[in-house]
Order: structure tokens, then C-alpha cells, then sequence
């Protein structure tokens, strides 16, 4: 076991410093990752992002298209034949056909590869032509991200923890109430170990229906290929002093190590620990309309997610000798067309309130973070109406069913901490605030050619991620 691992981490090793090396002198390799808790928009995102890369009339604040420099865009096949290819064209027909439609979320691992010809800029413009960069999109679930958090814990304390947060969501006191009265000491049953976790998998999805983010395992919820497997059967049980082996809490406690090291370790050293440009997509509108301790949730995810990353500056030497680090991180709120743009900049401020915590640790390490508010795809115009005597600021959509609706969230406050400091102090609701989100179907798109679809500081986001290498 010992041998095998190390002739792994030596060949990956190897790997690596090929890859650097090629990378370096002949053609340079991003790999973007893109993720994010449920309903965030991530398909969406990597579909217009990549349409709009090629097609790049809207993309007025990527500098290298507005200096000309990117001759050309164009897709090819990834370079790792063993993930499956993320099906751009499809999800693309989605958004754009004569009755559009969103396309169905991310349920796994998936990559495609973007290569952009670019004409070099400063000193040595003159001395070589254009060059080839290649854009590697690797798109995977946010709820896996949540599991790499699960490394540096074992099983009594996941269940403590676990048992804690449950207290106060849907679904949450039924199975506490349910794991109290299991006799842990017991022999197992796989029949009661079945119970638990198809339990708890329910918590789980009542607490994401209900907003929060922190639901993990990410796998009970996307189990795929693993679904009713042992690995996946399991759930949190309360402290046991001196359980004996073939008991119901020593079995449980051994399938969570499984699940760490068969399940949250491979995909980390197959896929996470090679990006070096990372998004995380936050329906932060979607946790302030689900209340205080769906936000308080929200901010202390994102706290624990960065604990996953390696941020730091990739520099030559270090990616030879350590591997690669995340360099540029960007929290983005996504859904910014749900509101008037009179009120982008307080959602903005309260995802940087709300990223604070991750942003300090991640800065401190020298990777560069930034938080923003976007929409990949803009699904609603704006409107001014009167109402009371008063001008109101809304915006006008296509709900499900066909029915045009003009909408008026609510003001979202100016001060973040207006938001923040409920949501610390575990309030139920929110006082004085009613802040509510509406569902809009995507816009049937008219396209002149060169324009991909419309989007709201999409360019940007490119800029922040892409733009230094370009």
C-alpha cells in the first residue's frame, strides 16, 4: 500500500513537471474550475462564458479583445480522455432555441477545452507571433467541493458537528430525534444502517431546498454510480465512549473513513489539486430570500471551502517542486438580472461582506480573490413604474407557464451588516426586511453575428481570471 502510494505520487510528480515544462515554453494551459452550491447557475455560466469567447462582441472589459490581440477562438478535444466533455452544444441549443429553456445542472465531472490565438503584448511582441493558450473548463458539483473540508475530520467529530447544524433545519430534529434513540453500541444491522442514511439523505435535500448550503457528504446527494453502495451508508450518530468493534457506531465510523479515502481523496488528486483559476458560483440572492441562518450558513461555507484550495502565486520553480496552486479566486453572486441594476452594488458589497472570512485567508496566502455580481445569461429587462406615487425600480421577466411578470424584490440594504448580524445571531427571520426572489425562464435570443448571448459582467469575470495570461 505504501510502495503503490509513492510510485503514484512519483509519477504524478513526473507528470507534472512535464506538464509545467510543455506549458511553459510551447503552449501555455489554464485550468479553470468552475463550481458552486446548488441552483447557481454553473452549466449556464460555462456555456456563455465559452459562447461568448468565441463570439466576443460582448465582451467590451476582456482587454485583450478590446486591443485586438485574440485573433481567434475555437474548441477542441480535451486533453483527458477520461472525463467526460462538457456538452456545450446542447446546453447552448437550450438557451437559444425558439422556446428556451434551462439546461439540466451539473451532476458530475466534466471538462472542455477552449483554445484562444493570441498576438503577444509589451517587449517581445516583436520578436514572436501569435501563440496558442489553451482554456481548460473543468465543471464539477459545489456539493463535492464541501467534501474536501471532510479531510481534516473524523467521524465523531462530523457527527457532532452535523448533529448541530440539523437542529434548525427542515427535516433536521426528525432524524435527530431518530439517531438519539439508536442503540450505537449495538451489533450492526445493515438493515438499521440503511435507515439512518436514507434519514439523514432526506435532511439533506430538505435542508438545500430550503437554502442552506452546508450539506454534506456532497455524494448522498449526487451519488450517481455509488448510490446504495456501503460507502454511501452511513450517517451521524451521537459521541460513544467505548463502542466495541462490530457495533453500529464502529461500522458507521469506518465507512466515513472509506468514504474520505476511496470517494473525497481520488477526486482531489485526479482533479481539484490541478486548477490553478477557480469561480465559485453563490446564489447568495437565494439564502438571503431562505433567511438569517440560511446567510450565516452560506458565510461560514464559504469560509470552510477555501480551506480546500492551495492559494498562492504559481511560479515556476514552485509548480516543479509543489505542484500547482489556485492563483485567482472569484466569489460571484449570480442572478444580478433578479434586480434592478440601481442595486448591483449592495448585492456586491454583501458578497464581499459575506466573503470576508475567505477572502482575508486567501489573500493572506497570496492568491488574488475577488467578489462580484454577475448574470452569465440575462433573462430580464428593466422597468421603471409608478406605484403609490412613487417611481419603483423593477425588472421583467418570462415566469414558468409562459406569463410575463414585472417583479420588485425588494430593497436590499445598503449597510451589509443590516443582513449579517441577524444571520450571526441565529435570528429566524428577518425584521423590518422581506426580500424575495422570483424564478425567470431564459429570453428567446436574437444574435448579430459576433455577439454572443447577453450577459451582465461576464466580461469582467474573464478579465479577473483570464486576463493576466491572455
Amino acid at each position: 500500500m505504501v510502495i503503490g502510494t509513492l510510485a503514484d505520487t512519483l509519477t504524478r510528480g513526473v507528470e507534472t513537471v512535464t506538464g509545467t515544462v510543455s506549458e511553459t515554453f510551447f503552449e501555455p494551459v489554464i485550468r479553470l474550475g468552475v463550481t458552486g452550491l446548488s441552483r447557481a447557475g454553473k452549466t449556464v455560466f460555462i456555456t456563455s462564458l465559452v459562447a461568448n469567447m468565441l463570439d466576443r462582441g460582448r465582451m467590451p472589459q476582456l482587454a485583450a479583445q478590446t486591443e485586438g490581440r485574440i485573433l481567434t477562438a475555437y474548441l477542441q478535444p480535451q486533453p483527458d480522455d477520461t472525463i467526460p466533455r462538457f456538452d456545450y452544444e446542447t446546453h447552448l441549443g437550450a438557451l437559444t432555441a425558439r422556446t428556451p429553456h434551462w439546461p439540466d445542472s451539473t451532476r458530475a465531472v466534466s471538462e472542455l477545452r477552449l483554445s484562444l490565438r493570441v498576438r503577444p503584448t509589451g517587449l517581445i511582441a516583436g520578436l514572436q507571433g501569435p501563440r496558442v493558450i489553451h482554456i481548460d473548463i473543468v465543471d464539477y458539483p459545489g456539493e463535492w467541493l464541501l467534501d474536501l473540508g471532510l479531510m481534516d475530520k473524523d467521524y465523531a467529530s462530523w457527527s457532532a458537528d452535523m448533529l448541530g447544524r440539523l437542529d434548525h433545519r427542515p427535516e433536521g430534529p426528525k432524524f435527530i430525534e431518530m439517531a438519539r434513540a439508536e442503540d450505537a453500541k449495538a451489533p450492526f444491522e445493515e438493515s438499521r444502517a440503511r435507515q439512518l442514511s436514507e434519514a439523514y439523505t432526506r435532511s439533506l435535500h430538505a435542508a438545500r431546498d430550503a437554502g442552506f448550503s452546508d450539506c454534506s457528504p456532497g455524494r448522498f446527494l449526487l451519488p450517481g454510480e455509488m448510490a446504495g453502495s456501503p460507502v454511501l451508508t452511513f450517517a451521524p450518530l451521537p459521541p460513544q465512549d467505548g463502542a466495541p468493534r462490530k457495533s453500529l457506531w464502529r461500522e458507521m465510523e469506518r465507512r466515513f473513513d472509506a468514504y474520505k479515502s476511496q470517494v473525497v481523496r481520488p477526486f482531489f488528486r485526479d482533479h481539484f489539486s490541478r486548477i490553478d483559476r477557480q469561480v465559485v458560483l453563490v446564489d447568495a440572492l437565494g439564502a438571503i430570500h431562505a433567511g438569517p441562518r440560511a446567510v450565516e450558513d452560506l458565510r461560514r461555507t464559504m469560509a470552510e471551502i477555501l480551506s480546500a484550495f492551495r492559494p498562492g502565486r504559481n511560479a515556476f520553480l514552485s509548480q516543479l517542486l509543489m505542484g500547482k496552486r489556485v492563483e485567482r479566486i472569484l466569489f460571484a453572486a449570480t442572478k444580478a438580472d433578479h434586480l434592478h441594476h440601481s442595486q448591483h452594488p449592495r448585492l456586491t458589497a454583501i458578497m464581499e461582506a459575506l466573503m470576508r472570512d475567505a477572502r482575508d485567508r486567501a489573500s493572506f496566502a497570496g492568491a488574488h480573490t475577488q467578489a462580484m455580481s454577475l448574470a452569465a445569461l440575462r433573462a430580464t429587462t428593466e422597468e421603471t413604474l409608478r406605484h403609490e406615487g412613487a417611481d419603483l425600480d423593477v425588472v421583467r421577466g418570462t415566469l414558468q407557464g409562459g406569463k410575463r411578470a414585472a417583479f420588485y424584490p425588494g430593497d436590499l440594504p445598503s449597510d451589509p451588516n443590516a443582513l449579517l448580524n441577524p444571520a450571526r445571531q441565529g435570528e429566524a427571520d428577518w425584521l423590518g426586511g422581506d426580500y424575495r426572489i422570483m424564478n425567470f425562464e431564459p429570453q428567446p435570443l436574437s444574435l448579430k453575428p459576433g455577439d454572443g448571448p447577453p450577459h451582465i459582467r461576464l466580461d469582467r469575470a474573464a478579465q479577473f481570471l483570464l486576463g493576466d495570461r491572455l
